[in-house]
Order: C-alpha cells, then sequence, then structure tokens
C-alpha cells in the first residue's frame, strides 16, 4: 500500500507522514527532504531533475512495498504527469493532496526555499516562478491550515480505500 503526499513546500507533508506511520506496524517513510540529502543529492532542481527524483522514489517505494511495509511518501511531486506515473506503478495507491495557501507555506518555510526566492539567491520554486500542479481528483485531501495534525492524520486512516486496502492486505493499524 502506497500513501503518496503531495502538496507545497511547508504544506505540512513530512509532518503528516510521520504522524500517519505511528499507526502502522510495518512502515516506510520516503520524504522528498531526505532524498534530496541522499539517493538525490546530485540532482537539481529543473523539471528534468524533479522528474528523476520522482522516478528514484517510486523505484525505493516498490522495493519498499514488495517486502510488505506501507510506505509513506512525502514528496511534493509537483507535476500530474509524475504523480500519474506514480499510480501506475502500484496496485494500492492513495493520493494525498496536503492543500495549504501559499502565503501560510511562506510563513511557515521550514527549508527557507520562499525566503531564499525572494532574496533572489535561488529560481525554480513551485508556486512561485514554476508551477505546482494541483491534483484534480486526490483520494483525500486535507487543509493544513484548517485541520490539526491529528485532524489529518484521521482523515485519512478513516477513508474508506485505505480502510478497505488494511484489511485486504492485513495491514494492522495501531
Amino acid at each position: 500500500m502506497i500513501i503518496w503526499l503531495t502538496g507545497l513546500s511547508s504544506s505540512g507533508k513530512s509532518t503528516i507522514a510521520k504522524e500517519l506511520a505511528k499507526h502502522f506496524e510495518k512502515v516506510k517513510i520516503i520524504d522528498g527532504d531526505e532524498l534530496r540529502k541522499t539517493i538525490s543529492k546530485d540532482l537539481g532542481y529543473s523539471k528534468e531533475d524533479r522528474e528523476e527524483n520522482i522516478k528514484r522514489a517510486i523505484k525505493l517505494a516498490k522495493e519498499h512495498a514488495l517486502s510488505g511495509y506501507v510506505v509513506i511518501v512525502a514528496l511534493m511531486s509537483p507535476y500530474l504527469k509524475s504523480r500519474q506515473d506514480a499510480r501506475t506503478n502500484f496496485d494500492q495507491f492513495i493520493e494525498v493532496f496536503v492543500k495549504c495557501p501559499l502565503e501560510i507555506c511562506e510563513k511557515r518555510d521550514c527549508n527557507k526555499i520562499y525566503e531564499r526566492f525572494r532574496k533572489g539567491e535561488i529560481k525554480n520554486v513551485n508556486g512561485l516562478d514554476i508551477p505546482y500542479e494541483e491534483p484534480g481528483n486526490p483520494e483525500i485531501e486535507v487543509s493544513t491550515n484548517k485541520e490539526t495534525v491529528e485532524e489529518s492524520v484521521q482523515k485519512i486512516l478513516k477513508n474508506s480505500r485505505v480502510l478497505r486496502m488494511m484489511q485486504r492486505y492485513g495491514y494492522t493499524s495501531t
């Protein structure tokens, strides 16, 4: 089972992933920030590099899923096509749109991306000078500017598709 969290930088993907993971016995988190520090440290932020980063995340997620893990991917994955590619690689895929207005993400700015963009230090920031393509029809949408982390996690856990997949594959939630 793959739970794919997508949203702007600082929308709350990693925070939700960490809290959500506490509800499963056998779980792996693939976090975009961690990927950039490890297997994708050779990549930049061009569209091609972002797509390659997603391909690597998909490959890693497949390996963990085949080993019986619930895999939670917390990755901006800004392009519809890339997320569709991810979806087609898994039998059980749940897309969660971690929705948060840009102005709130900028206030949180945990990685100082927006600040560095505003100072002219970096380019290619999704939601600012390049697009973030919002999901058209995600299985789940959480609004981190309106919900607590726990409310968002419970919304995911109580989703009928998540519940059916957990039952079907014998996953247990704690």
